[in-house]
């Protein structure tokens, strides 16, 4: 069964004032901690083999979640020792000889991650990120202009965009790419991918996802996910 690496060490500076006392993967969503909602979706799809990569507030994250015997879980810990970005982390894991799941600690989500896994192993792919298409829409009306004369004005525009929302399947064979002891993102390890024409593919989704990344997002999500957590 897949194995899954959750990121969980940010010191989620975006969420201040309430992740100075408490991380962020510890902040309540329906009287439940963000991460906790993550391992039991993950618990829901028979994914029980769980590594959290910790580092801001490890020892709370660890005091809360234990070695996972609570949620029917089995869960392990790597803890940095200095911040090795959202890649890093994993040339600390060891066994990994598998495809596995890598996620951001912060992500709520309907994503079927078994779908997504079969159709990385049906690909032989060596990364498949998790994409869903985004509608960002300014705040402000736009001008065109030559010189000083406006030629035209859009209201509040829109633009599409594809965009990886932070959830991956890797093939263990990529972690060679990753340096030791150095901080490294994920953008840093797909651009190698892609240089040494490695298969990176995307696998789009339709179901919710949210990553909580500032309050107005903590606020939205303890709204929209209390009619459909049932796990």
């Amino acid at each position: 069964m897949m194995k899954a690496v959750i990121m969980a060490g940010g010191q989620g500076t975006r969420l201040r004032p309430f992740t100075f006392s408490i991380p962020k993967p510890l902040l309540p969503i329906t009287e439940k901690p963000i991460l906790e909602l993550i391992i039991r979706k993950l618990h829901s799809m028979k994914i029980n083999e769980i590594i959290l990569a910790i580092g801001y507030g490890a020892e709370l994250i660890k005091a809360y979640f234990g070695n996972g015997n609570k949620f029917n879980v089995k869960i392990r810990y790597i803890q940095e020792t200095k911040i090795l970005g959202t890649a890093g982390p994993l040339k600390l894991i060891k066994g990994l000889n598998d495809p596995f799941l890598v996620m951001n600690g912060d992500i709520i989500t309907k994503l079927n991650f078994l779908d997504m896994f079969e159709y990385h192993k049906k690909n032989n792919a060596d990364m498949t990120i998790a994409a869903k298409k985004y509608i960002n829409q300014l705040p402000f009306g736009t001008l065109t202009t030559n010189g000083n004369f406006i030629h035209d004005i859009k209201e509040k525009p829109t633009s599409k965009h594809l965009i990886s929302t932070g959830i991956y399947i890797l093939s263990p064979k990529v972690l060679n790419l990753i340096p030791n002891d150095t901080f490294f993102t994920m953008p840093d390890l797909i651009k190698s991918l892609i240089k040494i024409k490695k298969k990176v593919i995307k696998y789009e989704f339709e179901e919710y996802w949210l990553a909580i990344e500032q309050i107005e997002q903590l606020e939205e999500a303890t709204t929209n996910v209390k009619d459909w957590i049932d796990f």
